[in-house]
């Protein structure tokens, strides 16, 4: 890792331990695991393997090793990966042994959470692959399972993109309805401007060049271009001349996000890598030994 590399992403513990336990007590009910407890000796040992069925970037381990750990004590999860590594089928990414109610007790869980998590990582680095050599860079936006956010958006970090804000209270973005509402671009950066502390962005979505002139003039620190063609972008940035951050939206896909990149803008987001990513296949193959 260089000096001005970023670290890798990072998850809130508690915030894991929260949505992992509320996932167990989802599941669990209050009578337990019955299949479990009709079919299996209290006694019964299990050894598992985590094994990805087919490639992608895996996700999730965290919240893996939480449900093992929550479950009960004397289990043993050790992970073979790290979250972002990129892995090929068949591969094994963690393991975990102990009593085999309690393994079973906790699988659905951990593959839920590993399942979810990676398909997001897997495709943003799709995205992400797709614009390699451009100096953009594939970003999420707030368009994610409610309760779930950080979790996505830290999915998205594994997978090689970067974070939008992560809700309405961490930086301003003037969208079409505010603009309606306070009576154009210009009004709603300056009212947006006299409110906000000196550390608080503010991100104004327009549609046309010329309301991103207006943006422009009115000291918008980021401007969003919205469904705008390859032609209306690269003319957005030949004004621009790095007065804003610029960010490109709307409609963008895996054919479509390299011709984007390719205009200048140094933002691409995207809500398809939260909202529309398959899982990744990962299989939990178990060893009963009473």
């Amino acid at each position: 890792m260089t000096d001005n590399a970023p670290y890798p992403p990072s998850l809130s513990a508690l915030a894991v331990s929260a949505a992992v336990r509320a996932a167990l007590e989802e599941d669990l009910g209050l009578a337990g695991d019955l299949t479990s407890q009709a079919t299996l000796s209290p006694n019964a040992k299990a050894e598992a393997v985590f094994r990805l069925r087919e490639p992608g970037v895996i996700c999730g381990l965290p919240f893996a090793a939480s449900a093992f750990e929550q479950i009960g004590p004397g289990l043993t999860f050790s992970a073979h990966a790290a979250d972002g590594d990129r892995v090929e089928a068949g591969e094994i990414v963690a393991t975990v042994s102990g009593n085999a109610r309690l393994v079973m007790a906790a699988e659905r869980v951990a593959l839920n959470f590993m399942g979810h998590l990676s398909g997001i990582a897997t495709l943003t680095r799709r995205y992400a692959d797709e614009i390699a050599g451009t100096d953009a860079r594939v970003t999420c936006t707030r368009k994610t399972i409610p309760g779930l956010r950080a979790f996505a958006k830290y999915a998205v970090k594994c997978g090689g993109g970067a974070n939008h804000r992560y809700g309405l209270d961490d930086a301003i973005l003037i969208k079409d309805n505010h603009i309606a509402v306070a009576g154009g671009v210009a009004k709603a950066i300056n009212k947006a401007r006299a409110f906000a502390g000196h550390l608080v962005a503010i991100e104004v979505e327009v549609d046309t060049i010329d309301q991103f002139a207006e943006a422009l003039e009115a000291g918008a620190n980021a401007v969003l271009l919205d469904n705008m063609s390859p032609s209306e972008l690269r003319e957005a940035v030949r004004h621009n001349r790095g007065q804003a951050r610029l960010e490109a939206s709307g409609g963008i896909t895996l054919e479509t996000i390299r011709k984007v990149a390719e205009t200048g803008v140094e933002f691409i987001s995207t809500s398809r890598i939260t909202m529309a990513a398959p899982p990744l296949d990962i299989g939990l193959d178990i060893d009963i030994r009473n």
